[in-house]
């Protein structure tokens, strides 16, 4: 069973989950938006995100130690860099809008962990400010990459779209920030750290209401709509049950599986049921 432990762990820690989570999110967007969404796109998409959250995980610790890396982060870094080769060849595949769009995404991914502020900061050490980055990336990526005509972009369906999955998003972190309670900066002013735990998962429970307000004015189909609210009282419990001692894998996994359980019950209720 070790060897069962330690492939999870690996998946969890080289941001496979993660990966996944955001790929369906964006497919997700295929079923409320006119859009196409390519296998080359998806891969595209999957391979930068596990580049882009590893550099930020692991860059600093590699400049720092590289010479005593831990045996697993060394196999991470070698495949962080197998997924970035993959990245490059899946480019070549992409409409030269992507690109534009995913380096204007990858900027803000990128600032989030080089220091580039004055006294050595970064995005990330910004008072309050790293959930709406990461909602911002994660949401454009699911909404904006996709579009076959980037005109779209400022359309009233496209930016309602986009204003779902970033207030799902910010609902999505709030069990990371009250585990990382213990571990964090007061420096970083999070939500938990600036309101409490309990106001912080109010806001979360208002995020789920906004979300799904949205849902219904952007869907046209019951299932679509059934699949929302299961999935923000999915979140709304997960978001309750939340805590600074939570066990190890409840946010990393349990809490990034919401998308994909997501993007399933619209799969399976636009083919399975119809």
């Amino acid at each position: 069973m070790q060897w069962l432990k330690a492939i999870f762990k690996f998946y969890i820690d080289s941001s496979i989950h993660v990966s996944l989570a955001v790929c369906a999110l964006m497919l997700t967007s295929a079923y409320v938006l006119p859009v196409q969404i390519s296998t080359e796109l998806v891969a595209f998409v999957f391979l930068s995100t596990i580049t882009g959250y590893n550099f930020v995980k692991f860059a600093g610790v590699a400049r720092l130690h590289h010479m005593s890396l831990a045996k697993n982060l060394r196999v991470i870094q070698l495949f962080s860099l197998a997924c970035f080769v993959g990245l490059l060849v899946m480019a070549t595949y992409q409409r030269l809008e992507v690109i534009l769009v995913s380096a204007f995404l990858g900027v803000f991914t990128l600032l989030y962990a080089v220091p580039f502020l004055p006294h050595r900061k970064n995005l990330r050490s910004l008072q309050t400010i790293k959930v709406f980055i990461i909602a911002f990336v994660w949401a454009g990526t699911a909404v904006w990459l996709p579009l076959e005509n980037f005109s779209f972009v400022f359309s009233v369906e496209v930016m309602l779209r986009f204003l779902q999955l970033f207030v799902f998003v910010l609902a999505l972190i709030i069990p990371f920030e009250i585990r990382d309670l213990s571990y964090d900066s007061m420096e970083l002013k999070t939500l938990p750290q600036l309101i409490g735990v309990t106001k912080t998962k109010g806001l979360g429970y208002v995020f789920l209401m906004v979300f799904l307000i949205l849902e219904i004015v952007l869907t046209t189909q019951t299932e679509n709509l059934l699949s929302a609210a299961i999935i923000a009282v999915t979140l709304g419990v997960m978001i309750f049950f939340s805590s600074k001692k939570q066990s190890t894998y409840y946010a990393s996994f349990w809490v990034e599986l919401i998308p994909i359980i997501w993007l399933a019950l619209l799969w399976g209720s636009q083919n399975l049921f119809l």
